[in-house]
């Protein structure tokens, strides 16, 4: 599996962290453009959100605008930066995801559907697993939460704690609803399940606590982060058992349509996922069609 592990984003990063500190405090939207110097601070180029934010460029007619791609941790280093000193930034986003907890933040309005409507999470085994290992997909296949379990284990890592520990502190508390998931699951004798996942923090979250539901169960869980696209390739090509990190329709709306007859799609596991543009509630825009193009 080591050979799908993929280096973090460099490149970058110090136009990033620059993009999210220039400017003075906004106090009107028609300066924000200018402020942020007609930038959005972006994740891992190639992911849906940010091929939807280039779309928005389009459809809200942003000339000159740029989106610059980091990674998750460096977008919300950026955040947290711009936040401590009261900047405008203007952020890839998404929910589940603890800054909507730790901070007070807004998505800017889409009047144009531009990032779709609400995403879901979905589960995705590759083919031939149901046959092979029936307990542990049984496990993947009742695998279902809210965004607030999510935001828990995803708040409980970004305050310092080790994920898998984070994800065995929430397991052991929410016996009830992990029950549910292994209900009818038969036990395993140590065979082993390789799940693969997006290095967000949201499949951080999800991935380590599924790990730590099958391992008790008796599986031998393997889990390795990925690129969105080398993702879907290895369970569509059976070099990895399954995911849980599939955000639908749009996010991975293509890979799906690139992927969708060579893996199993179990259903969603959470609902209520959203992505678009985020900005601390202090900066004075509202919506998209707030922004204007570049002279």
């Amino acid at each position: 599996m080591k050979k799908w592990k993929t280096l973090g984003v460099a490149a970058g990063l110090a136009m990033t962290l620059v993009a999210a500190g220039c400017g003075n405090e906004s106090s009107s939207s028609d300066s924000l453009s200018q402020q942020v110097d007609y930038t959005v601070t972006g994740i891992e180029a190639g992911a849906g959100v940010m091929k939807a934010t280039e779309k928005a460029f389009e459809d809200y007619q942003l000339d000159g605008w740029e989106i610059m791609p980091s990674s998750s941790g460096v977008m919300t280093i950026a955040l947290d930066d711009a936040i401590e000193d009261k900047k405008p930034i203007i952020i890839t986003g998404w929910t589940p995801h603890w800054m909507f907890a730790k901070y007070d933040l807004k998505y800017l309005e889409d009047p144009k559907g531009s990032y779709g409507g609400a995403e879901a999470l979905h589960t995705l085994t590759r083919q031939g697993f149901a046959d092979d290992i029936p307990g542990a997909n049984k496990v993947l296949d009742q695998f279902n939460w809210d965004v607030e379990d999510m935001e828990e284990v995803m708040l409980e890592i970004n305050n310092g704690a080790d994920p898998a520990e984070a994800a065995r502190k929430w397991v052991d508390a929410h016996a009830d609803k992990v029950s549910e998931w292994t209900k009818g699951a038969e036990e395993g004798t140590g065979q082993e399940v390789s799940l693969v996942y997006v290095e967000w923090d949201s499949e951080v979250a999800s991935t380590n606590v599924l790990k730590v539901v099958l391992d008790d169960l008796g599986y031998k869980t393997e889990i390795t982060p990925l690129d969105n696209a080398i993702m879907w390739q290895a369970v569509a090509q059976g070099e990895a058992d399954a995911t849980a990190s599939a955000w639908l329709p749009t996010t991975h709306g293509d890979l799906y349509e690139e992927y969708k007859d060579q893996i199993v799609d179990l259903g969603a596991s959470l609902e209520g996922a959203r992505t678009g543009l985020v900005v601390p509630s202090y900066v004075d825009a509202d919506s998209i069609e707030d922004l204007q193009p570049k002279d």
